[in-house]
């Protein structure tokens, strides 16, 4: 194996595939890149077992070859390097050197039948613009639950039909839903996968590396999703299970209704919360006809209240109810800026937020009240 690469272009794959490489494994090959040096390209894969990625960039590849190098050590050396010509060679016992400019290092690899097979990409289901996905995972991400004993919940529905497309995420307290319409040709049922947390934020990843205009290749096998981007393809195992029925929670009867601008509603919750008590982040909103308040206290910061008027009056009855800060600044963050409609029913039932500037999408959030 012998080829040269730019350093540009290297260090742009080696960032984007650091996210899937195993940092704290038993198994040691996980924590390694697979190289691989084909006619004029050089290709990178990187695998935890639980996720892999396949990338490829430009090469002048002089004796075709493959090897693998420690992920994060190689990264390290790359970005300190002066913007030149890296040349790699294939040394006895897996080991590979690397020069560039004045600059000259050996590594140490292992041999390339250590490292885990990725599976095939099979024929693309349906074609994803990438604004939409990238727009859609954003707006769920958040709300994704980080406790592993709730399996389904740690990862999003992504539910393809026909003509539309949803995304929904849970933890149980909290749920975010975006569905928006779009014709997908060939697909004639509909088609619901989980997606895992950490799949998301890789998806993510490369989709910032590309224009909104082109698309997302998907598809699935019996137990992996695929996502390819141009060159680049995600791979991840299936979240297996059941997801919640979401639909039943969507309130039906949150007919009291307050809009406030994003901006001002956000800003003053971040205050709010500076006070609160910083385990439980609790802020309490009290409605009323002609203005909204907010407030928070705790033994060890103090009190705050911030007060807002909304620009028409809110139309349901005078009501206090409390929120956890951090899940309603998830949700602004993400919303579009704008007025934003808080839907209730009651100081004992889910609030329904919704930003009213979203064009194109159906977005809503929904959260559970705090007993204060």
């Amino acid at each position: 194996m012998e080829f040269s690469v730019k350093k540009f272009d290297l260090l742009r794959e080696l960032q984007l595939v650091q996210g899937v490489v195993e940092r704290k494994t038993t198994i040691p090959i996980l924590a390694n890149l697979l190289v691989e040096a084909k006619k004029d390209q050089l290709w990178i894969a990187a695998t935890d077992l639980e996720m892999g990625i396949r990338t490829v960039l430009p090469a002048k590849v002089k004796k075709e070859g493959a090897g693998t190098i420690a992920a994060r050590r190689l990264f390290e050396i790359v970005r300190t390097l002066p913007d030149a010509e890296i040349k790699f060679k294939g040394l006895e016992n897996n080991w590979v050197e690397l020069r560039c400019a004045r600059s000259r290092f050996k590594l140490v690899g292992m041999a390339r039948e250590n490292f885990p097979a990725l599976p095939d990409f099979p024929h693309p289901l349906v074609k994803i613009p990438t604004a939409i996905l990238a727009t859609l995972i954003a707006k769920t991400s958040f709300a994704v639950s980080m406790e592993e004993s709730r399996y389904t919940l740690n990862g999003a529905l992504l539910q393809l039909k026909p003509d539309s497309i949803t995304m929904v995420a849970t933890d149980g307290l909290r749920l975010s839903h975006i569905e928006t319409p779009h014709r997908f040709n060939g697909l004639n049922t509909e088609v619901r996968v989980l997606v895992p947390k950490k799949a998301m934020t890789e998806v993510e990843r490369l989709l910032k590396e590309v224009e909104d205009k082109e698309e997302v290749q998907f598809a699935r096998d019996d137990s992996h999703l695929f996502f390819k981007v141009g060159e680049r393809l995600l791979i991840s195992r299936l979240l297996s299970g059941q997801f919640p029925n979401y639909e039943a929670v969507l309130p039906r009867e949150n007919k009291s209704t307050v809009v406030l601008e994003r901006d001002l509603v956000a800003s003053a919750i971040k205050r709010a919360d500076l006070v609160a008590d910083q385990r439980s982040h609790a802020i309490r909103m009290a409605l009323d006809k002609n203005k909204v308040e907010i407030f928070a206290s705790s033994a060890e910061y103090g009190e705050a209240h911030e007060e807002l008027i909304p620009p028409k009056p809110y139309d349901g009855e005078a009501m206090q109810i409390g929120f956890n800060a951090t899940y309603l600044l998830d949700f602004l963050s993400a919303a579009a800026a704008g007025p934003i409609s808080f839907e209730f029913k009651d100081d004992q039932t889910a609030g329904q937020m919704r930003p009213l500037g979203e064009e194109g999408y159906k977005y809503r959030y929904v959260v559970m009240p705090m007993r204060l």
